[in-house]
């Protein structure tokens, strides 16, 4: 039964089943919809870029990162391979995951490790902000997070594999509008994010000090930075 425990500092206590997974996979599906789209535009630039098949269809699976994945295509084709260089990038780009997990700690407290890092293993940032908008609302289900990410990762995956298959036939995604998948799914999350006028100031000093970066500083910081600047003037306003 969901239920707050306010002898642990208020901190929420969990459920974690079947329903929640259940809950999660179907209220994931249409934002899984639009990461199948702009999995497609991966597998698409993974075939330009020279891997096979089951390669990219290991990258997808196992670092399971959009953002990360795109900006190591464009490292891939250097020879030799930069792998610290890739590893490096990876590394930037995913920083903001650390950002992601703090957020979600406090609510993940009271589940057991497994159920923890499994759930974390399927996070994105998709599924992070439709999760923690659903714990904001009253749902007190853990399993949604998994759910979800379980969605996602079908979606990816089969994505990149359909991409990979097809990247004869779509060779130029922008002409087809895939280029603009990413952008439209964020744009659908930020608006279902919106609390009021309170989330003014956090959400535009994380988009200047971005935007700034991206300018200044060379490679993928201004991801990290706009997130940890947005961060703590969301943590400063309270």
């Amino acid at each position: 039964m969901d239920k707050i425990d306010r002898t642990n500092q208020e901190k929420p206590v969990l459920s974690f089943g079947w329903v929640g997974v259940v809950e999660g996979f179907r209220r994931c599906l249409p934002i899984a919809l639009g990461v199948f789209i702009y999995g497609l535009v991966f597998g698409v630039l993974a075939q330009q870029a020279g891997l096979s098949i089951i390669e990219a269809l290991l990258m997808s699976g196992l670092v399971f990162a959009g953002a990360s994945q795109f900006a190591a295509l464009k490292l891939w084709t250097i020879i030799p391979l930069p792998t610290p260089e890739i590893i490096l990038t990876t590394l930037i780009v995913n920083l903001r995951h650390v950002l992601m997990g703090a957020a979600v700690q406090p609510w993940f407290a009271s589940l057991k490790p497994w159920q923890r890092y499994l759930s974390v293993f399927f996070m994105t940032d998709e599924n992070w902000a439709l999760t923690m908008s659903e714990f904001k609302k009253g749902k007190r289900n853990g399993a949604m997070l998994l759910g979800s990410g379980l969605a996602l990762f079908l979606a990816w995956t089969g994505s990149t594999l359909a991409g990979r298959a097809l990247g004869s036939v779509l060779q130029d995604p922008a002409k087809w509008g895939l280029d603009f998948a990413f952008t439209a799914v964020f744009i659908t999350l930020l608006v279902g994010m919106w609390r009021g006028k309170s989330d003014i100031l956090p959400w535009l000093i994380a988009a200047a000090v971005a935007i700034a970066a991206s300018q200044l500083i060379p490679g993928n910081w201004y991801i990290l930075l706009g997130g940890l600047a947005g961060s703590l003037a969301g943590a400063w306003r309270k």
